[in-house]
């Protein structure tokens, strides 16, 4: 089992010595992701494109490369492949038709080849050969040089015949790693999460910092999603998630700003606190995910005036984007349920919020804010590295976790639809309920005092999270349930 791999076209259009090391990052990024499912695959690179080789043919082992290129920065698509040592006409017109026959009943088609290497035929002698052949002996419809239904894909590459049998996108942008790192303030919220994502997708080893206005219930929705923008799309690198409790900075702008300029005012703070996040980390660039006007504090004149709070350059991906683009991104990321659902702390809600800030009367309001606050909440922040949240939660939150059902315990999986259809939860002679992460919350006035409640997600982060709060709630018939071994 082979997967070719076509390059972001960015990347080819780059000088040699640039264009060698991205895709040696592309290469090193995939040889180790890969490793995690199986030791045996190589990675190998070549001038205009990496091959990922599979010693095992299994059906699990594919998807789950599949998945992952899919969704790694740097690849524009790839194809799957089945190499064959190079024969005559004939053999290659059989090996096509073994693998295409089928799909071809009822179909137009048209052959393609791509040909690289010393040999005494044209591409278009293939083609024409193949093609006459399947047309005569497979049950289609005809040959459609213009909109087939089916391409014959093959690659002759010297001594060697390759023949395409899926071929699929790839996310684009570059090799996570290639790009300086940047640190992304995220609230959870659809434009923080999309302008993360997009910090990554474009190659940038993306941190996250979070101001925690003092809701529990938000750090931990807002972590949620941190791990898993990171274990979609960033983990080739290993990356921070600091969070500064922000409650005490927000209670001194109540106190000593005018409700007309809280919201800047408080953008400010954010960025004074991020820069100097970032000059610890050696980091030069804020992301955030603004976009024009589409809240009081993000007119230009509002943004001007924030970004003034800060000598870093501040990013921002969704700057002219439409809020709808912006949902729709989220969905495409597998990333829309945790932000539609992220609980909400709105600290400073501005009555008449200016629309065109002035420098003179911010900094005149910001004379009796007292900054030993927010001194303090900088000393106060945690840092965790993104994939430790699985052993900080089952650190800090002390939900007991079982491995065995008993018979008043309930087995309530929450982890998303399409992953409890994918791979059901079977633990015979135990009742299961299916209740999605995101709809816990509600669901849990429903629970039956008499009974014990056993959440259960893959990887058990979520389930540790959510039993936590469930319990600070006062749900003290919440645990969680975490099995050696799941049959499935």
């Amino acid at each position: 089992m082979k997967f070719s791999i076509r390059l972001f076209p960015e990347i080819t259009i780059k000088s040699r010595p640039v264009r060698k090391r991205l895709i040696q990052r592309l290469q090193s990024n995939l040889q180790n992701m890969t490793r995690r499912i199986d030791e045996s695959i190589k990675v190998r690179g070549q001038w205009d494109k990496l091959d990922v080789e599979c010693e095992q043919a299994d059906s699990a082992i594919s998807e789950q490369v599949v998945d992952l290129l899919s969704r790694t920065p740097g690849i524009h698509s790839f194809i799957e492949v089945t190499e064959y040592p190079l024969g005559d006409f004939h053999d290659i017109y059989e090996k096509a038709h073994e693998i295409y026959a089928e799909e071809l009943k009822g179909k137009t088609f048209k052959v393609r080849v791509k040909r690289s290497g010393k040999h005494d035929f044209k591409s278009i002698d293939v083609e024409r050969y193949v093609g006459g052949g399947l047309n005569q002996h497979a049950d289609t419809a005809g040959v459609n040089v213009h909109k087939p239904d089916v391409y014959v894909d093959l690659e002759i590459r010297n001594d060697k015949l390759y023949v395409v049998t899926n071929i699929y996108k790839g996310l684009g942008g570059f090799p996570l790693g290639t790009q300086e790192a940047t640190l992304s303030l995220i609230s959870g919220g659809f434009d923080s999460i999309v302008a993360s994502y997009m910090s990554m997708r474009r190659g940038c080893k993306t941190h996250f910092l979070f101001f925690n206005l003092g809701g529990h219930a938000h750090e931990i929705g807002v972590k949620q999603v941190a791990l898993h923008l990171w274990n979609r799309f960033g983990s080739s690198a290993r990356v921070k998630f600091i969070t500064i409790p922000f409650d005490e900075v927000v209670g001194e702008i109540l106190q000593s700003v005018h409700h007309s300029h809280m919201g800047v005012v408080l953008k400010r703070m954010m960025m004074r606190a991020g820069e100097k996040v970032a000059d610890r980390m050696k980091i030069d660039a804020l992301v955030t995910g603004e976009s024009i006007a589409q809240v009081s504090s993000q007119t230009l004149p509002n943004l001007a005036i924030i970004d003034a709070a800060t000598d870093k350059l501040v990013v921002r991906p969704l700057v002219t984007m439409d809020k709808q683009d912006i949902i729709d991104i989220t969905r495409e990321i597998g990333a829309y349920d945790f932000a539609k659902n992220m609980p909400e702390y709105c600290g400073v809600i501005s009555d008449r919020p200016t629309t065109c800030a002035k420098k003179d009367r911010v900094e005149e309001e910001e004379s009796d804010f007292d900054f030993d606050v927010l001194e303090r909440a900088l000393e106060r922040r945690q840092v965790i590295s993104i994939d430790e949240i699985v052993e900080d939660v089952n650190v800090h939150a002390e939900v007991e976790a079982l491995t065995r059902v008993a018979d008043n315990q309930i087995v309530v999986d929450i982890r998303a639809p399409h992953e409890q259809e994918k791979k059901p939860l079977n633990i015979p002679g135990c009742e299961i309920e299916l209740i999605p992460f995101f709809a816990l919350g509600a669901a849990v006035d429903e629970f039956s005092e008499e009974k014990e409640y056993l959440l259960y997600c893959e990887k058990g982060v979520m389930s540790q999270m959510h039993a936590h709060q469930l319990q600070e709630r006062g749900f003290s018939n919440v645990k969680v349930y975490r099995p050696g071994s799941v049959e499935s």
